[in-house]
């Protein structure tokens, strides 16, 4: 089989799926070097940064580059073609000696380029799934989508309260409802708190310090949360990553910032800036009127609930986030937070249509 010195896969990877990543690889294989050439237009609801992340994560020995193209598409008008290749030669301007496609337009592509046309998979049997199938059903595509595809599509719910109001019950058990759907549900994940995590090695240093040491002994600092944010947002971004079409959280780093304001009576702007940088579609928000409360020996009693509530309500109005409160028994609560969830994935993920094409 022939070996190239400098191949080319060119596409708008909106969104990359299996078929493309077999594409990449195919070329690899064959050439010396390779260049993936990532074309997007302004219309498009997936920014090319994005694109060109989650091709060089899945492709680290290609040289992935991006180029904005916002030329209609006309493969009959050799005029068009010139202008598509003005942008095409100036993201990729040496020689080319292949360029690898599954497309009907590659032989023109690769004509133009002066490079030799190797078809991969042209009729899609290895990866039957194509951009425009995945944009129109992302949920029924999942398994061809890469984990950076997964974290931006997946739907992130957020179960969230005041202290002993059900937070961690309800989320386990939403994870657990939507895991039993079996299929592409199957992998639901299940983000826990770390906030918790944490409150529980400060408490044990602490008695091992002192065993007589008691919730009531512990202190914050400030800096400790923007430490949990953070944390709490990689185990959220990892779980995304790899799980369904939905994930359950259990708290997120917008939520650190009202504990932030809890124990600390007052903003912490750094754990605001990275609540900011993940968006969540859904929140939850416990009330605490309908569950007794439970000292589990890292709370501070129940006076604070009612404050505590309130807050989160008016935090998530204040920032715009979508939200429902849950009241009654666990078996109210879940049914009011499935058919919550129900309806954010019965909206679907919409894409911008691309640049219509005239073939």
């Amino acid at each position: 089989m022939r070996r190239f010195g400098h191949g080319l896969v060119l596409g708008k990877f909106y969104p990359p799926h299996a078929g493309h990543h077999h594409l990449v690889r195919t070329a690899q294989d064959r050439c010396e070097r390779l260049t993936v050439l990532v074309c997007a237009a302004s219309v498009e609801s997936v920014p090319l940064a994005d694109r060109v992340a989650w091709m060089r994560e899945a492709h680290p020995g290609a040289d992935v580059v991006g180029a904005v193209d916002d030329i209609s598409v006309d493969l009959h008008d050799p005029a068009v073609w010139e202008a598509h290749m003005a942008v095409f030669r100036g993201a990729v301007p040496g020689p080319v000696d292949a360029v690898f496609t599954s497309e009907e337009y590659g032989a023109e592509l690769a004509r133009r380029f002066g490079a030799e046309e190797v078809l991969v998979d042209p009729d899609r049997t290895l990866f039957p799934v194509s951009g425009t199938a995945v944009r129109a059903d992302p949920v029924a595509h999942w398994g061809f989508l890469g984990p950076g595809v997964r974290a931006a599509l997946t739907r992130r719910v957020v179960v969230l309260g005041a202290e002993s109001t059900g937070t961690t019950t309800l989320s386990r058990a939403l994870a657990a409802h939507y895991r039993a759907r079996g299929g592409v549900w199957a992998a639901t994940g299940w983000v826990a708190e770390y906030g918790r995590r944490h409150s529980e090695e400060k408490l044990a240093a602490a008695r091992a310090a002192d065993p007589g040491a008691t919730w009531a002994d512990i202190t914050f600092t400030t800096d400790e949360f923007p430490l949990i944010a953070r944390r709490q947002d990689i185990a959220e971004e990892r779980a995304a990553r790899r799980g369904s079409p939905v994930l359950i959280c259990d708290t997120d780093s917008f939520a650190t910032g009202i504990w932030h304001e809890r124990y600390l009576g007052r903003r912490n702007e750094e754990v605001e800036r990275t609540a900011a940088l993940t968006h969540r579609d859904l929140y939850l928000l416990t009330d605490h009127a309908d569950v007794p409360f439970e000292d589990d020996g890292l709370r501070d009693g129940p006076h604070l609930r009612p404050w505590m509530t309130e807050r989160f309500r008016t935090g998530l109005e204040a920032t715009g986030r979508r939200f429902l409160t849950v009241r009654g028994d666990r078996r109210a609560r879940l049914a009011a937070a499935v058919a919550a969830v129900d309806g954010l994935l019965a909206e679907g993920r919409r894409f911008a249509d691309p640049l219509p094409e005239n073939r």
